[in-house]
């Protein structure tokens, strides 16, 4: 698949992903519970814990390195919650359906830069990709509109060393982890989320490095793994 259908399979399925999770008609900022939706809020709690992958702390462990595989795991989520901005706004605002916001996307200021090779960071980046990590949380909060949120998630992104190519791989097996738990109790908090001492995203990664699991494959592994627990 070429880009624009690899951008068109993610919203898709964070588009079922949410009516799934928190019902029909989520856009209108409600879930099927009546619980308040706020996905700029997710944004920035998220982006609180990117930046808690790096050692800001001037106080504390001042020679550990950033925990680069954990800022990738970080970096997905937040697209979970960017795409779904988009597909609340483009709804509610009746700017289009899927297939626009997905054109609108792929045209925007930093898709083609984010498609490319991009280099690996080195651990002296950390604060400075922590000032920029800070864009996002200050225009989150400042309620600025999707495509600056959009624009700061890329920037990000490229500083950290993440590309598309990457992005899709780990949207797509952490779109499945986020399935699997919401059918093993995620949301009723019966969900076990550390298998044999390891956290499940990190297990899921493992998986993905491992073999080139699709969709349907990764969800029956960590189905076997869970319940081998």
């Amino acid at each position: 698949m070429n880009n624009i259908a690899l951008l068109h399979e993610m919203f898709t399925l964070q588009q079922k992903l949410n009516d799934e999770t928190n019902g029909l008609e989520w856009e209108k900022g409600y879930n099927k519970h009546g619980r308040i939706i706020n996905w700029k809020r997710c944004i920035y709690m998220e982006a609180a814990e990117l930046i808690d992958s790096f050692n800001w702390k001037h106080w504390k462990d001042i020679n550990i390195d950033p925990d680069w595989d954990n800022v990738i795991i970080e970096l997905v989520d937040i697209w979970h919650f960017v795409m779904s901005l988009g597909l609340e706004e483009y709804k509610c605002n009746k700017i289009g359906d899927i297939d626009i916001l997905v054109e609108h996307v792929y045209d925007s200021r930093y898709f083609d830069e984010f498609c490319n090779d991009v280099e690996v960071p080195d651990n002296s980046d950390a604060m400075t990709i922590i000032n920029t990590i800070e864009h996002i949380l200050i225009d989150t909060l400042q309620n600025q509109e999707f495509y600056k949120i959009l624009d700061d998630f890329m920037i990000i992104s490229l500083q950290c060393g993440l590309n598309f190519d990457v992005l899709y791989k780990f949207y797509v097996g952490k779109n499945i982890l986020n399935k699997f738990r919401q059918d093993n109790g995620y949301k009723e908090g019966t969900y076990q989320k550390v298998w044999n001492g390891v956290e499940d995203n990190v297990v899921m990664t493992e998986m993905l490095e491992k073999d080139a699991l699709g969709p349907d494959a990764l969800y029956t592994a960590l189905d076997k793994a869970y319940k081998a627990l």
